[in-house]
């Protein structure tokens, strides 16, 4: 049926609670929990304070999308002598709220993150711990937990130090924005302009996050850069698909949380407590991309070595910027997904090959992922000096559901969007795209097209192809239900 007329939003949202129920995820909290929700009461400064420094002061501030209201972070720097920065950042404090076996915990813990689709967002706390109790909110005092890094001037990080601090959010700010002005395109916003000696730290920590940026760059991590999409509602029927890129302010915060999860790692590992590692193994689908950098006349060694891919996919982004993010996408897809693992002090478990880094434990968003908050009750557990709150084997049943359950949220989040994307390209049937190969097995192949962020199932004509090979296809059929979207091959050539 063209559901054209029909009201888009609330078809999306009966179709994402459908998908959630179908993929073992809760999309409503059950009564026990909402029982439970009106009996929790928020922290304020001086309850249960000893041991707990005072950081109001410092010029914290928040910086995430545009409409986000689970704020995890909290980021601030200082100059230190020897040319030495003091990085800090203040992550929620959950685990002081949320007791583990709780009923709110256990719905955390069933669908293991909050889930974003293309309607509606499914979060893993109740909201009005999420975005209230916990988020570390604009003009509000929080208990949070500190992670103090010393970064050099070449972006290493020569020290670190974690314990718990009461902070305030001083500005609640938004990626395109604070981009845009570290970009010297628009103006400092008001709410940089408004808080003396904000742009400045502000410019400190871009300055060190790019520091730190490339020196992982040196070290292998690589150079990645997908197209993600949103709908755009014009009141409630979606008016287009708009692309979300990558930009300076983005690159603040994933550099230091990207080094935040390597200093919590290493603290739990040294304090004798267990921890939950995210890993990426070395890429199985290797020989393939020595073929498509070979087919770009780049040659790769024929061992995985992730510096070697990275001056490859430098160079082809400085070649053709325009098709990077589909010659990125190919890669992630090739090196596979991320998984979750259970390490005792001292272990030896597989790095994260697209970062390359070694020690990486998800701790920076309890709001917003269960193995964050596993992470951050490990933590304090440390440094409380209380007793392990989980077995290893707790954490290797935890690690491996954790993994099934955010492969499930992507699935959902995925099908939503196709099912998004269905409703925009529903009066489209007959016509032809170019288009990449980004995936090709025994379930199907799949492409995604050049001229909007879609990607489908190429239904004809896909004998012989593989990962990373362009093809020109005509839109055969799609299924807004299902988030099915068909497409036959027309021509294709091997690039």
């Amino acid at each position: 049926m063209n559901a054209k007329n029909q009201n888009h939003r609330s078809l999306l949202k009966s179709i994402a609670h459908r998908v959630m129920i179908e993929r073992g995820m809760l999309p409503d909290f059950s009564s026990e929990t909402l029982a439970e929700l009106e009996k929790l009461s928020k922290q304020t400064a001086g309850d249960d304070s000893a041991g707990i420094r005072d950081l109001r002061n410092m010029l914290w501030c928040s910086i995430d999308n545009n409409d986000s209201r689970d704020l995890d972070q909290l980021t601030a720097a200082e100059i230190l002598p020897s040319s030495r920065v003091k990085i800090l950042v203040a992550i929620a404090d959950v685990a002081s709220l949320i007791a583990k076996g709780s009923a709110i915990d256990l719905h955390a813990r069933n669908n293991t993150t909050s889930v974003y689709t293309a309607a509606e967002i499914f979060p893993m706390l109740p909201e009005k711990v999420s975005t209230d109790m916990t988020s570390l909110n604009f003009g509000e005092d929080r208990r949070a937990v500190i992670v103090e890094m010393l970064v050099g001037p070449d972006g290493t990080v020569q020290d670190s130090d974690i314990y718990e601090a009461w902070v305030h959010n001083y500005a609640k700010l938004a990626y395109p924005v604070v981009a845009a002005w570290l970009e010297n395109t628009q103006a400092a916003p008001e709410a940089i302009a408004a808080i003396s000696g904000l742009a400045e730290n502000l410019r400190l920590q871009d300055r060190m996050a790019q520091n730190m940026k490339n020196l992982r760059h040196i070290q292998g991590a690589l150079s990645l850069e997908t197209i993600e999409a949103r709908p755009i509602f014009d009141g409630d029927q979606i008016r287009l698909l708009e692309i979300e890129e990558k930009n300076r302010a983005k690159e603040i915060i994933e550099n230091f949380m990207i080094a935040v999860n390597g200093v919590t790692a290493r603290y739990l590992s040294a304090k004798k407590f267990p921890s939950i590692r995210r890993v990426v193994r070395i890429p199985k689908r290797w020989d393939r991309i020595v073929k498509i950098a070979a087919d770009l006349n780049f040659s790769l060694p024929e061992t995985p070595d992730s510096k070697a891919l990275d001056e490859f996919l430098v160079k082809q982004k400085s070649v053709d910027a325009v098709r990077f993010p589909d010659l990125s996408l190919t890669v992630i897809k090739l090196l596979g997904a991320g998984e979750y693992i259970a390490e005792l002090p001292g272990g030896e478990v597989p790095g994260h090959f697209g970062l390359a880094v070694k020690d990486y434990s998800h701790s920076t968003a309890p709001n917003r992922r269960y193995p964050d908050l596993l992470t951050q009750r490990l933590l304090k557990a440390a440094l409380e000096g209380k007793a392990i709150p989980y077995t290893k084997d707790e954490l290797d049943v935890l690690a491996t559901h954790c993994t099934q359950a955010e492969d499930s949220a992507n699935k959902i989040e995925r099908q939503v969007g196709k099912s998004a994307a269905a409703l925009v390209l529903e009066d489209r049937i007959g016509e032809q795209f170019d288009s990449v190969v980004t995936g090709a097995s025994e379930k199907g192949t799949w492409v995604r097209l050049f001229s909007m962020p879609v990607e489908g199932r190429l239904s004809n004509g896909f004998e012989g192809l593989d990962v990373g090979e362009t093809v020109r296809v005509m839109l055969t059929s799609v299924d807004v239900q299902k988030g099915f979207i068909d497409f036959k091959k027309v021509s294709f050539s091997r690039k």
